[in-house]
């Protein structure tokens, strides 16, 4: 049964609720990106007031919108100043709209069928032309509710936004890809329309040339908070290719914990353990029940390749953690009860030190058929881990990616 539509009036004023329902601030607007292929326009996130300015919110970041706000799924909240990327439209830009029936007066939007964790809009409120008020306090026998395709010329951005909405909905890599052949007045159209964590993703999958590149395009202060957003491995992979110049004024621009977990990275020869690792993998300590490492793997923001495997380790759980006591994969959580404490069902598969080179840390993985492999230092600390996917990029030779067709780019590409 199709979820009731939630207004984009009546979204306004909530407050912002953190993981212990906590108000962080209070929902301003909606932001709209058109969709391709006749697809509901989708919901990217909320414009939200903090402390008397707006902050962008990305919708994936909500774990649900009820009566009493807007809940988050936890973590910490950007609080950079809104900007509106190209081809986006917020819901009160629609308010007021003449249309053939009458006048929008609010905006349904509904939980995505197609899109996992995502919001699309689903309906418009129409009343009399007459009837300005936003929202749908305003109570009259004309207002209709129509689907939103009734009135598909509200969505409607101009050519090259929309080719730039085409390529913004492709998988990263298919962007990567893309990005390759795109001139660079065009790479930084594209830059400039794509979040922060869209751009760290897209970056993730280009050369490391191209990297640095498009990164230079950027303010050192848009640059250094796409690095945060990037995953550590990769962004210490994209620092420890750059000028040292260019290198230290992004590092200083970053916040200090994510610096100095980069410096830490960019200590490791970029051929070994250490130079491999991501500092961040999924680590939980002991007396966690099952159930709760199980939410963690659930959250969309979780990447595919961290939540495959869980590392278990005394406090602190930051690395260089407390001594490392083993990991577990997810379908080896699935099959353990739900109160059962972690710590209880791992498995002792090794480690290995962070000078041992990427080759034998490939054999090592490749014998033992591990999706993932623990570095710890000479205490038995937790430094990082290995994932399958960071030794397929060291193994595969030079320039793979070249191997994969540019069409959508082709697309993009060309005039109108």
């Amino acid at each position: 049964m199709t979820e009731a539509p939630v207004f984009a009036s009546r979204l306004r004023g909530r407050p912002l609720l953190d993981s212990e329902d906590m108000s962080i601030g209070r929902v301003r607007d909606v932001v709209i990106l058109p969709a391709a292929g006749g697809d509901p326009p989708w919901v990217v996130g909320l414009v939200v007031a903090v402390q008397r300015h707006e902050i962008f919110v990305n919708l994936g970041r909500v774990a649900e919108i009820s009566i009493d706000g807007v809940h988050l799924r936890g973590g910490t909240v950007d609080l950079r100043r809104f900007s509106r990327r190209a081809g986006e439209i917020l819901a009160s830009d629609l308010h007021g709209k003449r249309v053939e029936t009458g006048t929008v007066l609010d905006v349904g939007i509904v939980p995505s069928e197609r899109r996992r964790a995502a919001w699309e809009v689903s309906v418009l409120a129409i009343g009399p032309s007459r009837s300005l008020t936003f929202g749908l306090g305003l109570r009259h026998s004309h207002l209709t509710i129509v689907p939103w395709d009734k009135h598909p010329e509200l969505f409607k951005v101009g050519a090259l936004a929309e080719q730039l909405v085409q390529l913004r909905e492709m998988n990263p890599t298919d962007i990567a890809n893309a990005v390759e052949a795109l001139p660079d007045a065009r790479r930084q159209e594209l830059a400039a329309m794509l979040h922060d964590e869209q751009l760290a993703d897209v970056l993730e999958e280009l050369p490391e040339q191209d990297q640095v590149r498009l990164l230079a395009s950027l303010s050192v202060e848009r640059g250094a908070d796409v690095v945060e957003e990037m995953q550590p491995d990769d962004a210490a992979d994209l620092l420890g290719e750059m000028a040292p110049e260019q290198r230290e004024r992004l590092l200083a621009a970053m916040e200090n914990v994510q610096a100095a977990d980069l410096r830490r990275l960019l200590r490791y020869d970029a051929t070994t353990a250490g130079g491999l690792m991501t500092s961040q993998p999924l680590i939980v300590p002991p007396d966690t029940p099952v159930a709760e490492v199980l939410a963690q793997i659930r959250d969309p923001r979780m990447p595919t390749t961290s939540a495959a495997q869980v590392y278990v380790c005394e406090p602190p759980t930051e690395t260089p953690t407390g001594r490392y006591l083993g990991n577990i994969g997810f379908q080896a959580l699935l099959r353990q009860p739900p109160a059962a404490m972690v710590g209880e069902v791992i498995d002792d598969s090794g480690f290995v030190r962070p000078d041992l080179s990427e080759k034998e840390v490939a054999r090592r993985m490749a014998a033992y058929n591990l999706i993932g492999v623990a570095v710890c230092d000479e205490h038995g600390r937790l430094l990082g881990a290995i994932t399958v996917d960071d030794v397929l990029d060291r193994i595969l030779p030079a320039g793979w990616r070249k191997g994969e067709t540019h069409e959508d780019a082709a697309a993009v590409n060309s005039p109108g």
